[in-house]
């Protein structure tokens, strides 16, 4: 065909062929970049992008599509009103107001938010003994009581927990996971976990693992940490454990089983807390560890006789990364957030986000 004769169709124009335009299209949409003003600007091209766009089959291809790397709208701030604090700029800052919580009769409730994941929110109203998972998005609530296994010893210490949606095609059902420290009896600690299936509707067994002592005896018990965010890495959750002991709690779903990891030797010999549990490269087990002005990067590893142990990747120099000045001496490190491993640095109220650098660990 000459190339005078040919044309050039328009992209709104019907679908032709035995293949289908529209399957292609799809494709194409799918693949727009996941931040908030992709899918509405595309979506004013014409009305046949708008019909693509706005099918519930597309909507959960493309969530599904981008999950690994969903962009960081903001956070919730842990108090009882859970204000959101966009992170993004205009046309992709959400407004504050449009993740409110509604709360109901809100007659004795008391919410704290125990993280986000997934585009879900969960939170738990300690005074009910409620957990609230919410979809903020979209506006759904979902509460459920606290199973009594766990219910019992969440009066006495912290409860921690994470949400998560199912894989694949049934990313609408959602599975809930609750961990507490039991330290009734001072000679055998335990941790418990317990998970809940919104595809079955209902909690599953309890499970747990003994919890080491520095001191058996004590009185200061052991407990699962609210202080930093849950860590999913492959199949597995993991939680900081603190107070008589001060290691990693690890809640294999895959197989619904608990144990409990020990950090490096020279963490604890030195005093170190201010340390963050985060996925390493390849998908396994890492620490961040700060020390002064730096940062280390650790990781988990495990030998052929199947014998795992600590090793460090590298050190990061925080004031050749960022623009620090000398008088700045107080630095807050909050992160890993999400499953992108964005880490907030805080000093002298700047706050620097950091990914790159953090993404290779």
């Amino acid at each position: 065909m000459p190339r005078s004769s040919r044309r050039r169709r328009h992209p709104c124009s019907p679908a032709v062929g035995p293949l289908g335009e529209d399957d292609l299209l799809r494709e194409i949409l799918l693949r727009l970049p996941p931040q908030p003003s992709s899918l509405p600007r595309a979506s004013a091209v014409c009305r046949r992008w708008r019909l693509l766009l706005s099918d519930p089959g597309f909507s959960r291809r493309f969530r599904i599509h981008h999950r690994r790397d969903p962009p960081l709208l903001g956070f919730f701030v842990r108090n009882e009103d859970l204000p959101f604090l966009p992170a993004l700029d205009a046309p992709d800052r959400v407004s504050p107001g449009r993740f409110s919580l509604q709360r109901g009769d809100g007659d004795g409730d008391r919410f704290m938010s125990l993280g986000c994941r997934h585009g879900l929110v969960l939170v738990v109203n300690k005074p009910k003994n409620q957990i609230l998972v919410w979809d903020p998005v979209i506006g759904d609530q979902h509460r459920l009581d606290v199973p009594p296994g766990v219910a019992i010893h969440a009066e006495k210490t912290p409860i921690n927990g994470a949400v998560l949606r199912a894989a694949g095609d049934d990313a609408q059902h959602f599975q809930v996971a609750l961990t507490v420290a039991d330290n009734d009896d001072k000679q055998h600690r335990r941790a418990l976990a317990c998970v809940y299936s919104s595809e079955a509707g209902a909690w599953g067994e309890l499970v747990s693992t003994q919890l080491p002592s520095r001191v058996p005896m004590s009185n200061v018990g052991t407990f699962v940490s609210t202080y930093k965010p849950t860590v999913l890495i492959g199949d597995s959750l993991y939680w900081r454990l603190a107070g008589n002991f001060t290691g990693i709690l690890e809640f294999d779903l895959e197989k619904q089983s608990l144990a409990v990891i020990r950090l490096p030797v020279h963490i604890l010999e030195d005093g170190h807390c201010l340390f963050s549990i985060m996925r390493a490269e390849g998908g396994g087990l890492g620490l961040l560890l700060q020390t002064d002005r730096s940062i280390q990067l650790w990781k988990r590893k495990t030998d052929c006789d199947g014998v795992a142990s600590w090793g460090l990747g590298r050190t990061i120099e925080l004031d050749k990364l960022l623009s620090l000045n000398s008088e700045e001496n107080d630095i807050i490190i909050q992160g890993p957030m999400g499953e992108n491993n964005v880490v907030f640095v805080w000093t002298h109220h700047i706050l620097f986000t950091e990914k790159k650098s953090f993404s290779g660990v």
